[in-house]
């Protein structure tokens, strides 16, 4: 595939800068672009090597200096540099067939376009709507709804009563609507609840792999429209997630605990149960968030704390050592004239 470089500013919005009729055969990365190659600058630290490119072109910000080179300008570089490589990359075609060795039973819907694997196993009472591609190893569980356009990779495991919109990717080995964690105590042992709820994944969410979405005790656990979903993320029973959040790797969030729209937890972040988390909120890494956030408010820590105060107290932190041993000289001077003191009065 090969483009110029004015027909890729045109596809993706952005500004052309310079020779609009160099031909583009690929994008790389700023080190290991090649002389037909179109490379991007998001993060300024990378500067100096995009002066040692020898990419034919770059993405960049106005007024970043390319050194001469042809551009495409935007605001937003890593978002055009999304538009430009997708071009580069068209999407995968599937036959769009039950093919031989898949097991269907009885009762099943599948609708036309869709491509079921050999060794996927759809359950009655099951829906798939059209365009959907099942890999090798999925399981659908009887009543499950899978909408159009979605892509389940292998071993995933989609259980009873979840519902899956469209445009939905699952990556290999997730379990979505597995039972939810739930136990009543009684005499010292544990008795396990019922899990009778289901599962909502609404449209253009992704999730990624080994991900276990927990079914609702007695509602619905919802990931709700646009969510991003990284690898080894823990979703207990009846939580909510807000649109277009997204969650990173090895987060946990325990059960009936709701985000809102456009929050973001980071690596191995940890959220207790029966929590509200405002729209907007972001969340540091390895952070533990054992209360309540407000919306448009970024916390760090554990227990998480607005992030300047965690900052505060930080700079406070590194200085214990020093302040320690201030202390101690304070202390022992303070010792000294109170002896001093204590002999002048029985010189008296």
């Amino acid at each position: 595939m090969e483009k110029t470089l004015r027909e890729l500013a045109e596809l993706s919005g952005g500004e052309l800068e310079g020779d609009g009729s160099i031909n583009i055969k690929g994008v790389s990365g700023i080190r290991e672009a090649g002389p037909g190659d179109i490379t991007f600058l998001a993060n300024p630290k990378y500067l100096k090597e995009l002066h040692a490119t020898k990419a034919a072109a770059v993405i960049a910000a106005p007024g970043v200096d390319v050194g001469g080179r042809a551009a495409i300008r935007a605001k937003n570089p890593y978002f055009v540099f999304a538009k430009i490589l997708t071009a580069f990359s068209p999407a995968k075609k599937y036959p769009g067939v039950v093919m031989a060795g898949a097991q269907i039973e009885p009762g099943a819907e599948i609708a036309d376009g869709v491509t079921v694997f050999p060794g996927a196993y759809i359950r009655g009472g099951a829906r798939i709507a059209g365009n959907t591609v099942i890999y090798p190893g999925v399981f659908v569980g009887e009543g499950s709804v899978i909408g159009s356009g979605c892509i389940l990779y292998p071993n995933v495991v989609v259980r009873d009563k979840v519902i899956i919109g469209d445009r939905v990717t699952i990556h290999g080995g997730s379990v979505i609507g597995g039972d939810g964690f739930g136990y009543a105590t009684e005499d010292g042992r544990h008795y396990k609840i019922p899990q009778i709820g289901g599962v909502v994944i609404e449209d253009d969410v992704e999730i990624g792999s080994n991900v276990t979405i927990d079914r609702g005790a007695l509602g619905d656990t919802v990931i709700k429209r646009g969510t991003k979903i990284d690898n080894l993320v823990m979703i207990a029973h009846n939580v909510v997630v807000g649109e277009d959040s997204i969650l990173v790797a090895q987060v946990g969030i325990s059960g009936s605990t709701e985000l809102g729209h456009h929050v973001v937890l980071a690596g191995q972040v940890g959220l207790v149960g029966h929590l509200h988390i405002g729209d907007g909120v972001k969340v540091g890494a390895q952070s533990g968030v054992m209360n309540d956030l407000e919306p448009w408010e970024a916390y760090t820590g554990s227990p998480a704390l607005p992030h300047r105060e965690f900052l505060k107290i930080q700079a406070v932190m590194r200085r214990l050592p020093e302040m320690r041993k201030q202390l101690n000289e304070i202390t022992k001077k303070l010792e000294r004239l109170e002896k001093e003191k204590e002999t002048e009065k029985e010189g008296e």
